[in-house]
């Protein structure tokens, strides 16, 4: 079979399809074949277990018969005990004749007026021998004669067409037999020839695919080899950009800082007046009364105190929001220094210093080891770690053992490390969210500004990683850290 020059991915799919259908069908159907062969013969071998059946049966009739007449001539012992177990074993081949032909009705039918011809033939050997003990060879002899061979020759008649049907079915069968083998050589030779069109499409489609992965190989280098140098380009310009991002966070930190100082000093002094305030309100209130109206009483004793702790509390949170900035803007100008990580150490240390928290709380972390070692910045490996940890214990779920496992691996040129819990767990809506800086998910029944899992992102992009979450609701949470086993600083690109 001669194939085109080429065929398109779709033509090849829709004839392998079709070839593995078809050849699908063939097999079924050499497999059908074979059982309904299977299926004919084990009929013929049941013909030949009736018919045997039968023959058995004429046999003990004829066996009967002869011992009958050697009764009348000779009444021996021996003969009277051949009679008896030839009856019994004739009884006993009817039987198994009815349960071999049970579902057959010509046999069946056959079998009835058998057992009757039977019936009526051991009667006549029973009157036969009772004569010839009673009345002497002579008068036994005269009414053998008298009675004739009616009942046996029925009774051979019967078994004998019996035995034509059984001959009849085999025929049909054996031919059958015959028709289901020639068959199931057709179909097994279909499937052959089907298998080796399919195998022919197959290794035509994997020769055209190989030419194509290999053009496609090419133009990929080609294309990697100009893009390399559009790349480093890029990336020098994206971290100039978050050097500058990180320069106007420093500035604008440090801007906000000085009005900020000034509300906390002027809030101090404001508190401060405020106790000599109340006490002047309820000496003038003691003296009189009707000087100090309700409102003005309210305002001091109860409104400016609470204005004054809003202002406050405002003002902390204000103040810390701008620490975490200025953390973040220091962290983006730390050099990297990258050293040979023993990970599973530096989990041992983290595990141990929160070894009071876990006691509290009822938690254990479990370091799944040997871990992957890594090449990269201590400082910002073991601060990432550290969040991942201490965040996974702080959010367990109550009324659950806390249970933290932390495990590593190597995939591919990337070693992921994973920190798994059985926490509250994090609605996949918010897996993003989570990342983004002061932004925070789930009830807020813990401390925090939002501020450690973007420090853990910032981190892990500085050392050429990724960090990703996986979880549900009420079902834990697995922060999974990929990072490649060496740090690679990024390189300027030259104009």
């Amino acid at each position: 079979m001669k194939m085109p020059d080429r065929l398109s991915n779709r033509s090849i799919l829709v004839i392998l399809a079709s070839g593995f259908f078809a050849l699908i069908v063939a097999v079924g159907a050499a497999i059908w074949g074979l059982s309904q062969s299977q299926e004919i013969s084990r009929l013929v071998s049941h013909t030949y277990e009736v018919e045997q059946a039968i023959l058995d049966f004429r046999g003990l009739t004829e066996r009967a018969e002869s011992a009958r007449r050697g009764y009348l001539l000779d009444p021996a012992d021996d003969l009277t005990q051949t009679l008896e177990d030839t009856v019994i074993a004739r009884t006993a081949a009817m039987d198994r004749i009815g349960s071999l032909t049970g579902d057959n009705p010509v046999q069946t039918d056959a079998l009835a007026r058998l057992r009757d011809r039977s019936a009526a033939h051991l009667d006549e050997i029973k009157r036969s021998v009772a004569l010839r003990q009673s009345s002497g060879q002579e008068a036994a002899r005269a009414a053998f004669a008298a009675a004739g061979r009616d009942t046996l020759n029925e009774l051979r008649m019967t078994a004998r067409g019996m035995s034509e049907e059984e001959r009849r079915l085999l025929i049909e069968r054996s031919a059958e037999q015959k028709r289901g083998i020639a068959l199931s050589y057709v179909l097994l030779a279909a499937s052959g020839l089907l298998l080796i069109f399919v195998t022919a499409v197959t290794s035509f489609a994997l020769r055209q695919n190989f030419r194509d992965v290999k053009t496609s190989r090419d133009q990929l280098r080609a294309l990697n080899d100009n893009l390399e140098t559009a790349v480093l380009a890029r990336t020098a310009d994206l971290q100039r950009a978050n050097d500058e991002i990180q320069r106007f966070a420093y500035i604008v930190s440090h801007d906000l800082r000085s009005p900020l100082v000034n509300v906390m000093g002027f809030t101090s002094e404001l508190d401060a007046v405020v106790k000599p305030l109340s006490e002047l309100i309820e000496k003038v209130e003691a003296e009189s009364p009707s000087l100090v109206t309700e409102e003005v009483r309210q305002a001091v004793v109860e409104d400016l105190p609470e204005a004054i702790g809003f202002i406050r509390s405002s003002t902390q949170k204000m103040d810390r929001l701008i620490n975490a900035i200025l953390r973040l803007s220091r962290e983006g100008r730390r050099v990297i220094t990258p050293e040979p990580l023993d990970v599973g150490e530096m989990l041992d240390g983290i595990v141990d210093s929160l070894q009071h928290r876990l006691t509290e709380v009822g938690a254990e972390v479990a370091v799944e080891k040997p871990m992957p070692k890594v090449v990269s910045d201590r400082v910002a490996i073991e601060q990432i770690l550290s969040n991942l940890v201490e965040n996974a214990v702080k959010y367990l779920k109550p009324g659950r053992p806390g249970r933290v496992v932390v495990r590593g691996r190597r995939s591919g040129n990337r070693l992921i490390y994973e920190i798994a819990d059985n926490g509250r767990g994090i609605d996949p809506k918010d897996h993003e969210r989570i990342f983004d800086l002061f932004r925070r998910s789930g009830t807020q029944d813990q401390p925090g500004e939002g501020i450690g899992l973007a420090h853990v992102r910032a981190l892990a992009y500085r050392l050429g990683g990724t960090i990703s979450c996986e979880s549900s609701l009420g079902e834990g949470a697995t922060f999974r850290l990929s990072l490649p086993p060496q740090f690679q600083p990024i390189k300027e690109s030259r104009k």
